[in-house]
C-alpha cells in the first residue's frame, strides 16, 4: 500500500534517470497523469503513452547525455499540507527548478500561477 502515490511517481521518475533508464512505468491516476503531461510540456520527460493494465509509461530525456531531472523534493504531504497564495509565490526569487501547484485551474508550474494571480497546494520542486 501507498501511502503517497504522488511522491512515489516522482521518486520513480528519478530512480530511473539515475538507472539510465529509457523509460519507466506508473500506475495510473488523472492527477499522475496531469502533472506527467506538464512536466513533459516543459522538457523534464518525454511522452506519455496511453493506458495499459492500470500503468502508463512514461518516456525519459537526457539532453546533452544528462538527465532531464536532477532533483526532486514533495513539498505538500498527505500529512501536511503546503499551501502558498499568489504573494508568497512572488517572494519566491529561486530561479532553479520550478514548483509545481495544484490549483483551482488546474495543475500549473509557480510561474504560470503568478502570471494567472492563482494560488494553491504546493505539490513539489523539481529541478
Amino acid at each position: 500500500m501507498i501511502n503517497d502515490p504522488i511522491a512515489d511517481m516522482l521518486i520513480r521518475i528519478k530512480n530511473a534517470y539515475m538507472a539510465k533508464r529509457q523509460d519507466v512505468k506508473v500506475p495510473y491516476s488523472k492527477l499522475k497523469e496531469a502533472l506527467v503531461k506538464l512536466l513533459s510540456r516543459y522538457r523534464f520527460v518525454g511522452e506519455v503513452s496511453a493506458v495499459a493494465d492500470g500503468e502508463f509509461t512514461v518516456k525519459l530525456l537526457y539532453p546533452d547525455g544528462k538527465p532531464a531531472i536532477t532533483e526532486v523534493k514533495r513539498v505538500s504531504k498527505p500529512g501536511l499540507r503546503r499551501y502558498a497564495r499568489v504573494l508568497e509565490l512572488e517572494k519566491n526569487k529561486q530561479q532553479l527548478g520550478f514548483f509545481i501547484l495544484s490549483t483551482p485551474k488546474g495543475l500549473m508550474t509557480h510561474v504560470e500561477a503568478k502570471k494567472k494571480r492563482l494560488g494553491g497546494e504546493v505539490l513539489c520542486k523539481i529541478w
